[in-house]
């Protein structure tokens, strides 16, 4: 399987973008608005908030889901027992946010969203009819004015060497939204799994923007727009020793969104954080 980046100028853009999502599941944008330098701003000040205890003041609530998580209750992937090798912290408009870090997050959320309507807008206009049809609503209305889209600002400790022979730093899993976007983290590691079941590096050059499905657009779509699986590897070497920053923008539709007769946004979220083990039943 082979991801062809796009350049977000390119007239043909939204065809090629759409048609790489449909492909395989993963969409690259070179070129893209969003502000390199302020990204870079983010995964600097947030690694040196990690390497804080002030993080704990921040401890998530069952609630909200907001604020932090540390590797004692991160994400066991569906499927798996282990939990992964991550801390992270759960940005929403109204939720919580470290007095010790810069607004450079919050403004990120706000020009990653507006970035997410319009590639919704190009998958819609991009989706045949007949699929189209399906959906409750235009794609790109389903995100609007909603509190459920999350900024996860992830990191990845270093390796000491004493970890569970099976944990790594993200186990094979699929996402819950409808598209994930995700610049290119500090580290390389992102792999997806293609139709043939084999593993593939995904391009991640410092600057490029990576788009990939989430299993709410799968369900919307029929299964036209597949939520690919992806995970991160565990470094070897001097890479093991490195942190590995990250920022994925998860697009989430509003609760009441239909997305099929069988789930809302709502049910589908729910069903899906209990089987993740962040969410009690």
């Amino acid at each position: 399987m082979h991801i062809t980046p796009v350049d977000y100028r390119d007239p043909e853009a939204p065809r090629k973008f759409s048609e790489s999502l449909h492909d395989t599941g993963f969409g690259v944008l070179t070129n893209h608005p969003l502000s390199q330098a302020r990204i870079e701003t983010i995964y600097d000040e947030w690694l040196a908030f990690y390497k804080t205890e002030a993080k704990h003041k921040y401890a998530f609530t069952q609630e909200k889901m907001d604020g932090y998580f540390s590797p004692t209750v991160s994400e066991t992937a569906k499927g798996h027992v282990k939990r992964d090798l991550k801390e992270f912290f759960h940005i929403y408009p109204n939720g919580r946010y470290p007095a010790e870090v810069s607004d450079a997050a919050r403004l990120y959320y706000q020009e990653g969203s507006t970035l997410a309507a319009k590639l919704l807008q190009w998958v819609d206009d991009n989706t045949p009819p007949e699929i189209r049809a399906r959906y409750s609503m235009p794609l790109s209305e389903m995100i609007a004015n909603s509190d459920q889209t999350m900024l996860r600002v992830l990191h990845y400790p270093p390796l000491r060497g004493d970890e569970d022979k099976d944990a790594v730093r993200a186990a094979a899993h699929g996402d819950i939204n409808l598209l994930t976007i995700l610049p290119a983290a500090t580290a390389a590691g992102l792999q997806v799994l293609g139709k043939d079941q084999q593993w593939y590096d995904v391009p991640c050059d410092f600057g490029m923007l990576i788009v990939n499905i989430g299993d709410m657009l799968d369900e919307a779509s029929a299964g036209y727009y597949p939520s690919t699986t992806h995970r991160v590897l565990n470094p070897t070497g001097v890479a093991a020793t490195q942190s590995r920053v990250s920022l994925p923008l998860f697009l989430h539709p509003r609760p009441d969104v239909k997305l099929s007769e069988r789930y809302t946004a709502d049910s589908y979220l729910t069903e899906r954080l209990i089987e993740l083990g962040v969410k009690k039943k």
